[in-house]
């Protein structure tokens, strides 16, 4: 088993490593800069050494990192999810110095990675992918040679992409000619490489992703799926596994292609294999090589410690279930609560927490890495928690989420968690009747979302009259 374990990054993803260390008895060494002196992952941590002043440079050093797991005795880093997590180049340092990288090798990093790599491998695996180019394109004219054959709307995609960047659909020619030079300068100034492919735009798909595991045995199981269709402009909002939508046949078809994928590609350790639905069509969409944002909601379903069984697996341990072994109970929900107004387009609300109550109960979960008094910085993911809630029916895990919602008081910044309890409220949503384009078909929703709760109106109040009395 490892020994001593390195978390490559911060926040409440490095926590929830932290804790999953802690359980098997795995030392655990936090790393962090100057904006993180005082979180909570550094204040959990068995170790904690700064990365300097910079508030990103030291999280994105690869050499520094390795070079420092090897000073303090790591046997392996965690990469968590965003940062290095998919960068091939460091987990092949991580090999070079005999450091454990905990996820796949470099190369099945670097070929999912590349989309269009990906996409031809899924070609070759008889795994279904949109049409689209079979390679990077070439110009412009390509592109619009492409889309004229396939039939507009069209997506535009940085090659290298990821995190709902470097995406623009296209839905005429003069679209395109607008949209081509975009996409070259964000995927360039985002990813440093100008490579873009091009597929056709599937329709306001149902946006499903299978959880996989795989161990350096060959063991390939998946831990059934997330619906992620609820999201902004490519980012994910709420998360819920299963599916309400999918019948027993379409999850059983979609989670045998997310195996033959891994299998594929020879791939190990926690991964996600993404998926476009319409109808009974299935699409494959990419792989994220890394532990999710949203992991919390499978593991709520099926009862796996996913990030235990990557450190298992990171160790060289078989997986600890079968596929036969795994099975899903009830609906869970994720919130990504983000310090963020959305009565103001959705901007950044950062600053300081003044009071922070986290909710609780039956079926409740919080992951998170702020506390009272603590200062969320500017210069990060703007997600300051992930509550998580389970039920055994689908109209029961939304009267709970709205519950929990209800329950949690987080002061001093703005969050969007108002705005969650009128999706939650809204009939379509209750009647697991949603895809992609739920978000910016209900606009409505936001007019909603910044009602007080009398509680909470209270709470403001008492803490205004307070500051001002000096207490």
């Amino acid at each position: 088993m490892l020994k001593k374990v390195l978390i490559a990054n911060r926040g409440e993803i490095a926590v929830r490593i932290i804790r999953a260390c802690a359980e098997m008895g795995i030392r655990s060494v936090a790393i962090y800069t100057e904006p993180d002196r005082y979180g909570l992952h550094v204040k959990r941590a068995d170790e904690a050494y700064s990365l300097g002043d910079d508030p990103i440079a030291g999280y994105l050093d690869p050499q520094k990192i390795v070079s420092l797991a090897k000073q303090v005795g790591c046997d392996a880093i965690h990469p968590g999810y965003g940062f290095l997590s998919e960068n091939a180049e460091f987990a092949r340092l991580c090999e070079e110095q005999g450091v454990r990288f905990i996820g796949p090798k470099s190369e099945v990093i670097h070929k999912m990675g590349d989309k269009t790599q990906a996409r031809d491998s899924m070609r070759a695996a008889g795994v279904p992918v949109t049409p689209g180019s079979e390679g990077n394109l070439k110009d412009l004219d390509d592109a619009l040679a492409l889309a004229g054959e396939i039939g507009y709307p069209v997506m535009l995609k940085a090659t290298s992409g990821g995190g709902g960047r470097g995406i623009r659909r296209c839905d005429s020619a003069d679209e395109l000619r607008t949209q081509y030079p975009r996409v070259i300068s964000e995927a360039t100034k985002a990813f440093g490489s100008a490579e873009v492919f091009l597929e056709k735009c599937i329709v306001n798909p149902r946006h499903i992703e299978v959880q996989i595991l795989a161990d350096s045995q060959g063991n390939v199981i998946h831990l059934y799926e997330r619906d992620c269709s609820i999201q902004r402009r490519n980012q994910k909002l709420i998360e819920i596994a299963p599916s309400p939508q999918l019948t027993p046949e379409q999850r059983n078809y979609i989670g045998g292609l997310a195996v033959t994928a891994a299998e594929a590609v020879g791939y190990e350790n926690a991964g996600t294999v993404e998926f476009l639905l319409t109808g009974n069509e299935v699409y494959f969409m990419e792989m994220n090589t890394r532990v999710q944002v949203e992991h919390t909601i499978t593991e709520q379903i099926t009862g796996v410690d996913i990030v235990r069984e990557q450190l298992r697996v990171a160790a060289g341990l078989p997986l600890s279930y079968r596929q036969q072994d795994i099975s899903y109970r009830g609906f869970a929900l994720q919130f990504r609560i983000n310090a963020e107004d959305p009565k103001n387009d959705f901007l950044p609300s950062f600053g300081r927490v003044s009071h922070y109550y986290a909710p609780g109960g039956p079926g409740v979960r919080v992951d998170t890495a702020i506390y009272t008094g603590y200062e969320i910085p500017p210069y990060y993911d703007s997600m300051c928690l992930k509550l998580v809630v389970w039920a055994l029916q689908w109209e029961d895990v939304i009267a709970r989420g709205e519950r929990a919602l209800d329950d949690m008081r987080l002061h001093g910044i703005r969050t969007t968690a108002s705005y969650y309890k009128q999706i939650l409220q809204h009939p379509d949503f209750r009647a697991a009747d949603f895809n992609t384009s739920f978000v910016p078909e209900h606009p409505e929703l936001l007019q909603y979302s910044e009602k007080k709760h009398p509680t909470e109106m209270a709470l403001a109040i008492a803490t205004a009259l307070a500051a001002h009395a000096g207490w």
